[in-house]
């Protein structure tokens, strides 16, 4: 009934003929991917491409990969793709935005069509579990007795991690050593071995490590605490007003036609409130924050204005 009433609310759109002329038969929908396979985005849009169809009759998925230039050779790809409904792609709030204010890319984040949130994975601060830090007052405190020695490892300049690093430095009016790494493994062997005080990565890659009671949490980013992570306070808990992590969504080139949008918004709604899709994302320890349409636009252009702010404060690449 929901779902009638929407489409009812609409104009009274013809969902036969929607389906029809969308997404034919003979022609999959091609979930572009702008990273490796296996990689967080990857699992993610793999995940969309099982369930989708099981909210779209007649529709079938097919996963392309287009890695390269962190994220931007899929971001372009999915930016200058027809706007038919038969190409969607995986997008991370903080990479595309990123990119595009540190370089001259084919793409204007603000001109996709956004169709739904899916993971919203916190980043946090990790440390031995012997270390003397224990909150991010601890952190804040050393540092000021040490500016620019306290190292903390992330998976990159201009990084989901090197946004919160930065983010938390303001706020606690500090100044901590970054120290890039090129991915999240090498900064959990430097953590485990002692060559690293602190490292900042998400929830997710945390939680092996974290079970096995190898690593501690110090905090974790999110607006609230995420479940697998519940004995972690946030940093708002802590005192520090700092949201940060990796949004994962959906979205679909510029201009996709309304009807053809609104198929894929009332189709991402069903997905993500199915119980299969929550118990398998829970499964590969996807930790779900759903926003369709126009509420993920929202967060999206409040993440890229944040964003853009924060460079024209202190560029974080030269």
């Amino acid at each position: 009934m929901q779902r009638r009433g929407l489409m009812l609310l609409t104009g009274g759109l013809a969902a036969p003929r929607i389906a029809h002329a969308a997404w034919p038969v003979d022609r999959p929908i091609e979930i572009v991917i702008p990273a490796v396979a296996g990689a967080d985005l990857d699992l993610m849009g793999r995940l969309v491409a099982h369930h989708l169809p099981l909210q779209l009759a007649g529709a079938r998925c097919v996963v392309v990969n287009r890695p390269g230039a962190g994220g931007q050779v899929g971001f372009e790809t999915l930016f200058n793709a027809p706007p038919d409904g038969h190409t969607i792609g995986a997008v991370n709030n903080t990479a595309l935005h990123v990119l595009s204010i540190e370089r001259r890319t084919r793409y204007q984040p603000e001109e996709f069509t956004p169709i739904a949130n899916v993971v919203d994975d916190p980043g946090g601060f990790w440390v031995r579990p012997n270390s003397p830090l224990n909150t991010l007052a601890d952190i804040q405190q050393a540092a000021r007795g040490r500016p620019g020695e306290i190292g903390v490892g992330t998976a990159g300049i201009g990084s989901d991690d090197h946004m919160l690093i930065l983010a938390f430095e303001a706020v606690a009016e500090i100044t901590l050593l970054h120290v890039p790494y090129a991915a999240t493994p090498p900064i959990q062997r430097d953590l485990l071995v002692g060559t690293l005080p602190i490292g900042a990565f998400n929830g997710s890659e945390s939680l092996a490590l974290l079970r096995s009671g190898r690593i501690r949490g110090i905090a974790q980013a999110g607006p609230d605490r995420w479940a697998a992570t519940a004995a972690i306070p946030t940093f708002r808990e802590s005192g520090f007003d700092v949201l940060g992590g990796s949004a994962r969504g959906i979205a679909a080139p510029p201009g996709l036609p309304a009807e053809i949008t609104l198929q894929f918004e009332l189709a991402f709604a069903d997905m993500l409130a199915s119980p299969d899709f929550v118990r398998e994302a829970e499964m590969q320890s996807l930790p779900l924050r759903p926003l369709i349409g126009d509420a993920y636009r929202r967060r999206m252009a409040a993440d890229y204005a944040a964003l853009q702010a924060r460079w024209e404060r202190r560029p974080w690449r030269e």
